[in-house]
């Protein structure tokens, strides 16, 4: 709901600086005020058996892993956004804590950008790092049965792509039948023809494939899905990737929790999962709920 009066004022200029400090990334002032004894961090680790650099990952794991259930934590892999054009897993670190703090895994992989690749390759990275998750579940301490992936804007696409087309995780020796659901925060799910200049080139337009759409891929065979957006979003449209994706999906009988925030941009949207800006919206209690007890699967999944 709105907030009123002078805490409305506080929200604007607290969303305002956190939209600037996205816009310039890395986010350090986030991170400089985020705790780092909440989880036990990893960093660095080559997930597609190459030196790039853009190959790589960190892990965030609960900093009590010696009181962990025996069955392991839930684990969630996260991407980041930027448009497929620029992002860091480091600027990151608060959504890392975020998870940790909840108990949960957080996996945070980098993926190679535009104009080092274009589409397809950063969901190759992608599948990559879910492959090496799913592979590392015993060592990170992580339970099998809990698995998520997530994202946010072009990450949050990566993260779609990962649950709904099985090309990309069948590619690299694992199955979307592995996650046990996915979340999406203001992610582009159906945007074409492609308006965004910098997303062009990255999606070959005018010749955009249009198997590049999340929203052609919906099955009954889904993960269950938690579809977070902002009615304030005025980069990518709510109702159309949201709401569209969130509506196929049940038409599929796939089960979706579709949630909207009043006071949130398409940057603070993530943002909001950082401490000092969680009084903007309930985002990781949302997240943290859906990770806890998602949706029971349906007949058509696996």
């Amino acid at each position: 709901m709105p907030v009123p009066g002078k805490a409305a004022l506080v929200l604007a200029g607290a969303t305002a600086l956190l939209g600037s400090l996205i816009a310039c990334s890395p986010l350090t002032a986030i991170n400089a005020v985020t705790p780092a004894s909440t989880y036990l961090k990893t960093e660095g680790v080559a997930y597609a058996g190459s030196d790039n650099a853009r190959q790589q990952l960190d892990v965030y794991r609960p900093s009590d892993t010696a009181s962990a259930p025996p069955q392991g934590r839930p684990v969630v892999v996260f991407f980041y956004g930027g448009s497929w054009n620029q992002g860091s897993r480091k600027d990151y670190a608060f959504v890392g804590e975020a998870l940790a703090s909840r108990g949960v895994i957080a996996v945070l992989p980098d993926y190679r950008l535009y104009p080092e690749v274009s589409y397809p390759d950063f969901l190759q990275d992608s599948a990559q790092a879910v492959a090496w998750t799913l592979r590392s579940l015993q060592a990170l301490g992580g339970d099998p049965q809990r698995v998520f992936v997530m994202g946010h804007s072009a990450g949050a696409y990566n993260a779609a792509m990962m649950a709904l087309d099985a090309r990309w995780l069948d590619a690299a020796g694992a199955t979307p039948a592995q996650l046990r659901g996915w979340i999406g925060l203001a992610g582009p799910y159906d945007f074409l023809p492609i308006e965004n200049p910098d997303v062009k080139p990255v999606f070959h337009f005018p010749d955009s494939p249009p198997d590049s759409q999340p929203v052609r891929h919906v099955q009954a065979s889904a993960p269950p899905a938690l579809l977070i957006a902002s009615h304030q979003d005025k980069l990518v449209s709510a109702t159309r990737n949201t709401g569209g994706l969130a509506a196929l999906l049940r038409q599929h009988g796939v089960p979706v929790v579709e949630t909207y925030f009043d006071n949130t941009s398409h940057a603070s949207l993530v943002g909001s999962l950082a401490r000092p800006l969680r009084f903007i919206a309930p985002t990781l209690d949302e997240v943290s709920r859906f990770i806890d007890a998602p949706p029971p699967r349906t007949a058509g999944q696996s």
